[in-house]
């Protein structure tokens, strides 16, 4: 770990510090590369300054990773520079005289990443001895999450997905299904099924008569049922990497395709309309290969190139650039030596495509709520502890408990812990979540309160949810609250709404984040409101100070519910306090400051 980070750093910085509890941190050291202006460190590659030195060309008399030295040597005079290969088995240089030397090195840099490479002269203080052990763990996890990263969408898929969007805009499914009536609902979930077939099939011809015609051809619906699980598949699948798509028809999605398996309706449509998510391990396992086995793309360390998230925090538009393009070279590299007859170079560009965004979703979703948590540490020094207590007390601005400040301290450490985890596993916890709801087991209609409701259990996630909720435990000093999951009852009535609950924990912390990173901006650019919060808030340390006093303090008072057991203080509680803390938001004193840093509300861009 890096030395303690003065209050002033903490609070204008946009990093977040690596914890050493979790290897998939340490990936963030490939990921994000900063720009820097001090002396050159021979350790690492001249131009990227992020990835080990692996070459030393003669002729630049510079040292370059793999990468980067086969994108700069790949032709004109360059191509014919003599280099030297570093090797970490006995500390000792080859040179490139010998043709088969030269193609050694030129293997190297077409994608086989030399794992043992250090720099020119060895410094066993500033290289890991694990550093094999770390790249095969990384690999691991990259192996172990590809089981549920899902495909990224093609051309022809989204355009299926438009007409899905199309059909369930005007679909009434839940409003004729959900209800109470004194028809049978076997009949009436039968009849929305076949309406809502018979309006894709209708899009479908109006937009391709070729594709419509053949559905036509067949006489039932059941003869297409694998064109509709497909379609249904593709907007399962679009929503996981997607959440704030989809808001007004997703739940009738799941809603039709959970029916569908129920037994009795699937003897009577002949079919039903579940299809397993295609995620990155089903496609590339999906065909008989018989020369190369592309899931041998999981021990190239390459993909972390290829698949890197490319922060442009603290760097040039020149310097992304080049990330950018060692990122597409890295891609190219590996979709050429991985492309078969089986899967072509497209192929394996949209399995790296799909691992990137599930990198990219992963980072731009849970760096705020690390940003928080490392925000928090300083509300233990004694000189805030003083001046801005984040302790609560029963009845007091609407909190319904009671803590002082160091209680209330381990308690938010303990939410925002649970929440940056639970983002980190939120991809894998949309496909538990899918088996959950569409295992075709009976569910009951139940007034929750909040209308009627399917009230469904949820073993799967709720398994899931005391593996995190251990983990949550392992890396805080002590439990405070309530630790109730609620699944499958009236809090939170089946799978679906856990998902949506916590899909909204980014669109609660991001605004706070965003306004507290620009409020720096804000006054350097603007003289006169950096006078306005010297006057009213004593400077500018000071109103980030009270912005983060009162998130702390009433984002987690407990007033989501009217008692300890049922929320308060339980799991999903801290959530629906933090929602009851955001909806009163335009009461604050500074409010004014979330406006002038450009906020406009929780949900994107209406209301607050």
């Amino acid at each position: 770990m890096s030395s303690k980070r003065s209050l002033k750093e903490i609070l204008d910085s946009e990093y977040v510090e690596n914890s050493d509890s979790e290897v998939e941190e340490q990936n963030d050291d490939i990921n994000e590369a900063d720009e820097s202006n001090e002396v050159v460190d021979p350790s690492f590659c001249i131009e990227c300054k992020d990835m080990k030195t692996e070459i030393l060309c003669k002729d630049c008399d510079e040292h370059f990773c793999v990468v980067c030295f086969e994108m700069l040597h790949r032709g004109g005079k360059r191509k014919f520079h003599e280099y030297m290969k570093i090797k970490t088995d006995n500390g000792k240089e080859d040179s490139n005289q010998s043709e088969q030397e030269q193609k050694t090195v030129q293997d190297s840099a077409n994608g086989e990443l030399n794992d043992n490479a250090q720099e020119e002269t060895p410094n066993p203080q500033s290289i890991p001895e694990n550093a094999n052990s770390m790249n095969e763990k990384l690999l691991g996890i990259l192996r172990g999450n590809a089981k549920f990263i899902p495909m990224r969408l093609s051309y022809d898929e989204r355009h299926l997905l438009r007409l899905l969007e199309a059909a369930l805009q005007v679909s009434e499914y839940t409003d004729r299904v959900d209800i109470l009536s004194n028809r049978p609902k076997s009949k009436r979930i039968v009849d929305q099924l076949k309406e809502i077939c018979s309006v894709l099939t209708g899009l479908v011809i109006a937009s391709n008569l070729k594709i419509g015609k053949k559905l036509l051809e067949m006489r039932n619906f059941s003869d297409n049922a694998k064109w509709f699980q497909d379609v249904f598949e593709i907007g399962r699948r679009y929503k996981i990497m997607n959440p704030e798509r989809m808001r007004d028809t997703y739940g009738k999605l799941c809603y039709m395709v959970m029916d569908s398996r129920l037994p009795q309706i699937e003897d009577h449509m002949e079919f039903h309309l579940f299809k397993p998510i295609q995620t990155v391990e089903t496609f590339l396992t999906s065909r008989d290969v018989t020369d190369k086995n592309p899931m041998d793309l999981f021990d190239d360390t390459m993909i972390f190139y290829a698949t890197s998230h490319i922060s442009p925090v603290g760097k040039t538009r020149s310097y992304i650039n080049k990330l950018i393009k060692q990122k597409e070279q890295a891609i190219e590299t590996l979709a050429s030596k991985y492309s078969s007859s089986l899967y072509s170079k497209d192929d394996i560009r949209q399995v790296l495509y799909s691992i990137g965004d599930y990198n990219a979703f992963v980072n731009m979703n849970r760096k705020p709520v690390m940003r928080m948590l490392e925000r928090l540490e300083v509300f233990l020094q004694p000189e805030v502890e003083t001046k801005y207590s984040i302790g609560i007390q029963y009845g007091r601005d609407g909190a319904r408990l009671t803590h002082d400040h160091k209680r209330q301290w381990h308690y938010v450490q303990q939410s925002l812990t649970i929440w940056s985890i639970i983002q980190r596993e939120m991809i894998h916890l949309w496909y538990i979540a899918d088996s959950d709801l569409f295992d075709g087991s009976a569910y009951r209609l139940t007034s929750t309160g909040h209308g009627l409701n399917r009230i469904k259990p949820c073993p799967g996630i709720y398994r899931e949810m005391h593996k995190i909720l251990t983990e949550c435990r392992s890396r805080t000093e002590t439990w405070i609250g309530s630790s109730v999951v609620h699944l499958g009852d009236d809090a939170v009535p089946n799978a679906l709404f856990f998902l949506d609950k916590y899909t909204q924990v980014p669109s609660i912390l991001i605004p706070f984040d965003q306004t507290l990173l620009k409020i720096n901006e804000l006054v350097k650019n603007d003289p006169y409101i950096l006078d306005y919060i010297n006057k009213e808030y004593g400077s500018v340390d000071d109103l980030k100070l009270t912005i983060l006093q009162d998130a702390f303090a009433h984002m987690f008072d407990g007033s989501g519910a009217d008692n300890f057991y049922m929320s308060g203080s339980c799991i999903d509680g801290r959530l629906t306090s933090a929602w009851n803390h955001c909806n009163e938001i335009a009461k604050k004193k500074y409010f004014n400051i979330f406006l002038l840093t450009g906020f406009n509300g929780f949900n994107g861009s209406e209301g607050f």
